[in-house]
């Protein structure tokens, strides 16, 4: 899956090298491709690209339990699958409260927080000491979020506070953080591979380089 025209650090080399040997099945529906994943140690990953801009969608993961048995799907990218819901049985979690969701666009990581009618003005994003975390804080102390970026994680890089850039719109704050080449340049890679798989409209199959 490596290719010299696309220079890579360690860890990516490793992280390209997992998902190429990895099972993977294939399928094509309703405008996507959609890849799973299945590695060596159990653990599932599902991903889902529009065919029109290659962009990613949906990705999960699902580990295997800590009895052996298969976890919960987890959400990296997209909506989460089923609504969120409290603790205490028959309470629907209040549709005013704020919504967290990951949808990346071409050249950027993106995140938007539904339900917070605040001005610009009122938030604020930082790092953590490590360099590892976004932390996003309002000067009403109505909202706090601290979070990490898998992507980075994966490849071993740090985060760069300049790379961070809010909006506001519609209630909603989009936080967004731009891809550095070493992300971009693997998102190359893996998109001229998926291209090379055989896929279905019709079921799953084995992708495998045509």
């Amino acid at each position: 899956m490596e290719n010299p025209q696309y220079p890579i650090n360690n860890m990516a080399s490793t992280w390209l090298e997992k998902l190429k040997e990895a099972q993977k099945t294939c399928l094509v529906q309703d405008g996507r491709r959609k890849i799973h994943f299945t590695f060596k140690d159990g653990a599932e990953m599902t991903e889902e690209y529009d065919l029109q801009t290659s962009e990613l969608v949906v990705r999960r993961w699902r580990r295997q339990g800590q009895l052996g048995g298969a976890g919960k799907w987890e959400t990296e990218v997209g909506e989460e699958i089923v609504p969120r819901r409290m603790e205490m049985e028959g309470m629907v979690e209040s549709s005013s409260n704020p919504i967290f969701t990951r949808k990346d666009i071409k050249r950027k990581f993106q995140w938007r927080v539904r339900n917070l009618p605040y001005p610009i003005e009122t938030y604020s994003a930082s790092l953590d000491d490590s360099s590892t975390q976004v932390i996003i804080r309002t000067t009403n102390k109505k909202y706090y979020k601290k979070f990490t970026i898998p992507d980075m994680e994966r490849l071993g890089l740090k985060l760069s506070p300049d790379q961070i850039h809010l909006a506001h719109a519609n209630n909603t704050l989009i936080i967004s953080y731009q891809k550095p080449k070493e992300i971009l340049d693997i998102e190359k890679q893996l998109q001229e591979e998926f291209k090379k798989m055989k896929a279905t409209s019709d079921g799953d199959m084995d992708c495998r380089p045509s």
